[in-house]
């Protein structure tokens, strides 16, 4: 059971007011999803645990549309417990989110059918989780890791419900750690992952860009990642598009920002959450939609230059403008059941490090839809 911290729903002026459209292109250049309110939130107690292993570090989330049940994944490494995913239901409707229970635990299994232990050498940084309705798998990301002498690959991997690993799919070569100035940044890999609307490709998504693609974030300016179609039937990189993300939204302090997830909304849009951080500041969380059309294709690109022509994008929701309890380090986000008023909810989670001073914070939007988006699926699996 949670601790209800704000559940509230919005009256007419707050919906208004909840309404952000403020777009980085042209509005009529992405012809998608219309607005987002807010529904609700819940924060987990401290001292949550399940089956004997504490509940933090959420940093991905999926509910199975057969069944309504949710995976959430947590970023622990093996050390406070097997690297594992949870279990969970979400109380939620069209006047709000009104419970979240986590049901049970279940250790993601390495290759040779083993937990993780602590310590181990390839243990993973798990980051972000998509379950496949066709069969009802799941994929998830891991970081990997860039701390010298220690050099491991993020990754794309494949399990059954049980945690059983299924595969790992292919990444590109220049998505894998190097000993040189150039690949992954560290901690700035694999942090988002979307099943397109399709159900054929993956989407994944890095934090933040590689070293030959230039700095990271500032104050004074932006940054390209890129984002990795892989095939589901071949595991294999088909296209990768390159997303730009916004500048760090204060110089107060020491700070980034970066795309901790992505989701598809229909064929050709998608959305991004883009969480920023200042030192003394705190959070920034905004969510944009993204139009991959006419975005070049840099698979085969050493380098990202002036001649690369990015996704299009425009700003769904910032999270600063609606009436929170607070923003904490939300780093996955879901599509929840449709609602009777024709919105579909959509469902973000933070991700608390285990740190005292932060919290696991459930937040539940609900969506409008326009343009002919479908919103992450038809209404038969809702």
């Amino acid at each position: 059971m949670l601790r209800t911290m704000s559940t509230r729903v919005l009256t007419a002026a707050l919906v208004t007011a909840a309404m952000i459209t403020g777009a980085t292109t042209p509005a009529e250049a992405i012809a998608g999803l219309r607005h987002a309110r807010l529904l609700g939130e819940q924060v987990l107690p401290k001292d949550l645990t399940v089956d004997g292993t504490p509940v933090g570090g959420l940093s991905g989330l999926d509910r199975d549309p057969w069944t309504g049940e949710w995976l959430l994944l947590s970023d622990d490494r093996s050390a406070r417990g097997p690297a594992r995913f949870y279990r969970a239901r979400l109380q939620l409707d069209a006047r709000g989110l009104h419970d979240v229970r986590v049901t049970g635990v279940t250790p993601l299994l390495r290759p040779d059918g083993t937990p993780y232990p602590p310590g181990a050498p390839d243990g993973p940084d798990p980051e972000a989780l998509r379950i496949d309705p066709a069969d009802r798998t799941f994929y998830w990301t891991s970081e990997g890791e860039r701390a010298a002498p220690t050099l491991l690959d993020p990754f794309v991997r494949q399990a059954t419900r049980d945690g059983a690993h299924v595969r790992e799919l292919s990444v590109p070569p220049h998505l894998r750690m190097s000993t040189e100035e150039r690949g992954p940044r560290r901690n700035a890999t694999l942090e988002g992952l979307a099943l397109s609307s399709d159900g054929r490709q993956l989407l994944a998504a890095m934090e933040g860009p590689l070293h030959q693609d230039g700095a990271e974030p500032t104050a004074e300016h932006g940054a390209l990642v890129r984002f990795t179609f892989l095939d589901k039937r071949s595991g294999r990189p088909g296209r990768q598009v390159a997303y730009p993300v916004e500048p760090v939204f204060s110089d107060a302090g020491p700070g980034n920002n970066g795309v901790v997830e992505v989701l598809a909304v229909d064929r050709h849009h998608y959305l991004a959450m883009e969480r920023a951080y200042v030192r003394g500041v705190g959070n920034r969380v905004r969510i944009y939609e993204f139009d991959v059309r006419g975005a070049s294709n840099t698979l085969h690109r050493d380098r990202l230059d002036e001649a690369v022509r990015p996704v299009r994008k425009r700003l769904l929701v910032d999270l600063a403008k609606l009436p929170l309890y607070k923003v904490d380090n939300l780093e996955g986000m879901a599509w929840g059941p449709w609602l009777p008023t024709g919105e579909r909810s959509l469902v973000l989670i933070s991700d608390d490090n285990f740190n005292p001073a932060q919290v696991t914070q459930v937040v539940a939007l609900a969506v409008r839809c326009g343009g002919g988006a479908e919103a992450g699926g038809t209404r038969a699996l809702s």
